[in-house]
């Protein structure tokens, strides 16, 4: 991000990680051909229905379909017009980031300048030995690979010099982006440090919000802004986004009804390829998760446009991302989520927020 005023028009956007889980409802599992198949229709549908962003996360597990997002980017960008392209996340720690760039490049020249790069920390290890870095370097690793792929997004010849790869003497990184230079986000959790580190930078802050209430995450934000500002980065320069799960469909009832099963079953996933023993997300606990306070994004249309209009008091942000495709989810109701938010939501949303 450069430190000229850019537009700030806020932006709704759905994101994906890919994961291959049983329907608890029927037992069946997609295959990962499937699933990688589906999200193409996924962003397509999204793109036909208005929204501005899609993303798709890397992971390297065989209960995860996409390992490469710039692929699957790359095929979505075939099919649609509009949409901006970004990794949900790309694993930095692991990832060389000249080759990072250059394929992220490849991808801008092909979707007519809408690519994005998402950069985190992960949260499994197994990229770690795969790919021969030690998982001791954790944070070293992501702290050098995010200022050599900010150097290489700025310069088309690099000199430049770290601990865990080869130096660079005024090397070509090849071809450049169909933009100036690509969008570079940095995606957290719930660590303040690396919230801090985006803002010196000025890189965009994506804030994964999975459970817990709005106020737990205010103070990543805060610290963001006031790390950009001692860099000398405008607020008005610096972009947020808004991540977090849900379920939307024609009352709050039946969104609770049919996103439940599926919810329950990527909890007690998640807790299981964790290490954790977890038993089933009980009802009443799912029920707690489901109300204004909370950072879960289910119920009706007209519900998930005043919990993004709170949390945009709270936290001034320029973009909102949903994802739905988790536990399970059968493909026809992820779209009917992704055209409810597409035709329902964000038109509000815009004449609310972009007045």
């Amino acid at each position: 991000m450069g430190k000229e005023t850019q537009s700030q028009l806020f932006e709704i956007g759905v994101y994906t990680l890919a994961d291959i889980a049983r329907n608890p409802n029927t037992g069946e599992t997609v295959s990962a051909k499937q699933r990688v198949h589906e999200i193409i229709e996924a962003a397509k549908l999204a793109d036909e229905v208005g929204l501005d962003v899609f993303g798709v996360g890397e992971h390297h597990r065989l209960d995860y379909a996409v390992s490469s997002p710039q692929m699957v980017l790359s095929a979505i960008a075939q099919v649609t017009s509009n949409i901006k392209l970004t990794s949900t996340t790309t694993v930095l720690n692991t990832v060389d980031p000249v080759r990072l760039f250059e394929d992220f490049a490849i991808l801008d020249l092909i979707s007519n300048g809408r690519a994005e790069i998402t950069t985190g920390r992960g949260v499994f290890v197994e990229s770690f030995p795969l790919f021969g870095y030690d998982f001791n370097d954790y944070d070293a690793l992501f702290e050098e690979h995010l200022n050599l792929l900010m150097e290489i997004n700025k310069n088309e010849q690099v000199s430049w010099q770290g601990k865990f790869r080869s130096s660079l003497n005024n090397a070509e990184v090849a071809p450049r982006p169909d933009q100036k230079e690509l969008p570079i986000w940095v995606g957290v959790g719930g660590t303040p440090l690396s919230a801090q580190r985006a803002g010196r930078l000025g890189t965009g802050l994506t804030v994964a919000m999975i459970g817990g209430t709005h106020d737990r995450f205010l103070p990543l934000i805060n610290a963001y802004y006031e790390a950009g500002k001692l860099a000398g980065y405008m607020k008005e320069q610096m972009k947020v986004s808004v991540s977090g799960h849900g379920y939307i469909a024609a009352t709050m009832e039946e969104a609770k009804d049919e996103f439940y099963p599926f919810y329950a079953n990527y909890i007690q996933t998640i807790n299981e390829q964790r290490g954790m023993r977890s038993g089933v997300l009980q009802r009443e606990v799912f029920e707690q998760w489901t109300v204004p306070e909370s950072v879960m994004f289910i119920g009706s249309p007209d519900e998930i446009v005043q919990k993004v209009l709170r949390q945009r008091e709270l936290y001034g942000h320029n973009r909102f991302m949903l994802q739905t495709d988790i536990g399970g989810v059968p493909f026809d109701k992820v779209a009917k989520t992704i055209e409810l938010l597409g035709t329902k939501v964000a038109p509000v949303l815009r004449r609310e927020i972009n007045k």
